[in-house]
């Protein structure tokens, strides 16, 4: 798993008016939360740090150092500027070894389907999955088998096989991609 390393600051002023601020000098105000409950801290990262880390399909631990600890994150949320699309704020969760956190993660497909090679047309219905798991455990993506999916068929989140320690959150039924059978395959 990619693990990205950032550099908090600390954060001096509070408020509309403070995070107004802390933006014309180019930095993006945040918050981390512990897994758990306890007590948050508030900080500053350079804008242009949080980009490579928010611009991304890809799930990404951090490492961020801020008055000389490390500590390691996920983003929890991001919020952007309506307009601009230019980072407005962002919220981590800090992970505690051993407690079970909540994370979305992306959904690879993995194989060929036959369906396919007969005609149809593969469409992917979910792009991401919730999981559940502890930080020892955690994973960067999920893998769904699509070699055994004929034409006309549905794959759903029950079909999907994870490692242990990983727990996924969505109900079991809900499809996540299916092969379509093409309206000329239909008439014959």
């Amino acid at each position: 798993m990619e693990i990205i390393a950032l550099q908090g600051h600390q954060k001096t002023s509070s408020g509309k008016v403070g995070a107004a601020k802390i933006r014309r000098i180019g930095h993006v105000p945040a918050v981390m939360y512990k897994s758990g409950g306890g007590e948050s801290l508030q900080f500053t990262l350079e804008t242009s740090a949080v980009r490579p880390l928010i611009f991304t399909p890809k799930f990404r631990l951090v490492e961020i150092s801020l008055n000389g600890a490390i500590h390691k994150c996920i983003v929890k949320d991001t919020q952007f500027h309506p307009v601009s699309d230019e980072v407005l704020h962002v919220d981590f969760l800090e992970l505690v070894p051993g407690l079970k956190f909540k994370a979305s993660v992306p959904l690879r497909f993995a194989g060929s389907a036959p369906g396919v090679k007969e005609g149809g047309k593969f469409i992917p219905r979910m792009r991401t999955i919730s999981i559940l798991t502890t930080p020892e455990k955690a994973v960067d993506e999920v893998s769904a088998d699509i070699t055994s999916m004929q034409l006309g068929d549905t794959l759903r989140v029950r079909d999907i096989t994870v490692m242990d320690g990983v727990e996924i959150t969505n109900p079991i039924a809900v499809p996540i991609a299916s092969i379509e059978i093409p309206r000329a395959l239909k008439t014959k």
